[in-house]
């Protein structure tokens, strides 16, 4: 059972989602018809055709959903030729993006739309496809030989889709020891190691400039939420509010401390820098702020549905200041969720939005991320998402982008088929 965000005081409600396209009678046809927009971004015919065809293979009722299976199921495949196109010919991906993105921005835009930043982790034997290392794979919940893949996702009241990707390739692969293999999955000379983070935040920068897709808040997990990175590019977003997940270490105070200016000696020079009035304010942990909060300034608030019903937590709100390099740093919101019951587990968000913004609107988006988790659950169950065996650069970008545009294809379905008759479709409530 999908989340509902449907409660009062939502800004909006994300629909639900699952349509079964044996009951579209032109399935095919809505298919080809789809594939075609995006002819010119293929450099020959043969490619387009087998991008087609994998597709097709993608959305089919196949059980393994690799190279292979596709191929030979699909009319006019060939193995070879559909590896070929998808691992090694040449594909205009930003054109595509760009094309989708605007066919998306049809069917989903919204003003107060969410973008949602988030990775995903595909579990690998062995040692050649590009970017597989010994790293935390959350697929299978300990660290582990996996690929990691970062995405982001748009979130508005007429649904959710993936809208980017990047293959995160860990720092090692980018020494001497690791060139050969470079050399064997094509990956960029001129490509150099950038952190999740970083890339999510690249993304973000682009995304920003697609009018298609507009949005007004920013969610992303913790590795985001606590990177300067990412955040100097949120902040630098006219009137984008981001709520962002962050450790239970972070440090604040409750209440802006005075510092003053301090004189002292260095190789024989004196200097000045802020030093804290009273050294003995130290920031508190966002964790001891939340463990000293009387349970008068809690909230019950239901956000979600899971697979046993509605799932209801305590919430609470503080202005804080963000503690950087021991000194007080920007003036943030920090949203406090805890489970109920006895041995409460908290999580922790910080957010840029102004002092008028309310607690519904907090609790509200700490819930959107469940967007972004079911469209990695939707594309690995129903479109093979994981199920690939590419090991060059290029592959797994291909594959990727296939499994972005086949998931917003089944969307794009499910809202045409709206407006006609219940016996074109069938949704599951």
């Amino acid at each position: 059972m999908l989340p509902d965000c449907r409660k009062q005081g939502n800004i909006f409600a994300v629909p639900k989602f699952e349509i079964d396209v044996s009951d579209v009678d032109s399935f095919m046809d809505e298919l080809r018809a789809f594939h075609g927009e995006f002819g010119d971004c293929f450099q020959r015919s043969e490619t387009k055709e087998n991008f087609l065809r994998y597709m097709v293979g993608q959305l089919s009722d196949l059980e393994k959903k690799s190279m292979e299976p596709i191929a030979l199921s699909v009319e006019g495949g060939s193995v070879r030729a559909v590896q070929r196109a998808v691992s090694d010919a040449i594909w205009d991906e930003k054109k595509m993006y760009y094309k989708y993105r605007s066919l998306a921005g049809e069917d989903l835009a919204d003003p107060n739309g969410v973008m949602i930043f988030d990775e995903t982790s595909f579990p690998k034997k062995g040692s050649d496809s590009v970017g597989v290392a010994k790293q935390y794979c959350g697929s299978l919940g300990k660290v582990d030989n996996c690929q990691v893949g970062v995405f982001s996702a748009y979130a508005s009241p007429h649904g959710y889709a993936l809208v980017d990707s990047r293959l995160f390739v860990p720092e090692q692969w980018f020494d001497e020891e690791h060139e050969e293999r470079r050399k064997k999955c094509k990956v960029p000379e001129d490509m150099e190691f950038k952190t999740k983070p970083q890339l999510a935040a690249e993304m973000l920068k682009e995304l920003a400039q697609c009018t298609e897709l507009p949005f007004k808040y920013v969610v992303a997990d913790s590795i985001y939420g606590q990177s300067p990175d990412f955040i100097k590019v949120t902040e630098g977003l006219s009137g984008k509010i981001y709520l962002v997940s962050v450790g239970k270490d972070l440090r604040v105070w409750l209440k802006m401390p005075i510092t003053r200016r301090k004189k002292y000696r260095y190789k024989g020079e004196i200097r000045e820098r802020d030093v804290l009035e009273d050294e003995s304010r130290k920031p508190l942990t966002v964790a001891d702020v939340a463990e000293g909060l009387h349970d008068f300034f809690w909230y019950r608030r239901t956000v979600s549905e899971g697979t046993k019903g509605p799932i209801t937590y305590e919430f609470t709100r503080r202005r804080v200041i963000l503690s950087k390099d021991g000194l007080p740093g920007k003036e943030v919101w920090l949203l406090i969720r805890r489970t109920i019951g006895e041995n409460p587990t908290y999580s922790f968000y910080t957010s840029n939005a102004s002092r008028s913004v309310r607690l519904p609107t907090f609790v509200w988006l700490s819930g959107m991320r469940w967007a972004i988790e079911q469209c990695f659950e939707e594309c690995k169950d129903d479109l093979g998402m994981d199920h690939y065996e590419m090991r060059k650069y290029a592959g797994w970008n291909h594959h990727m982008l296939t499994c972005i545009l086949a998931h917003y294809f089944l969307w794009h379905l499910k809202i045409r088929l709206e407006k006609k008759s219940a016996s074109y479709y069938r949704l599951t409530a």
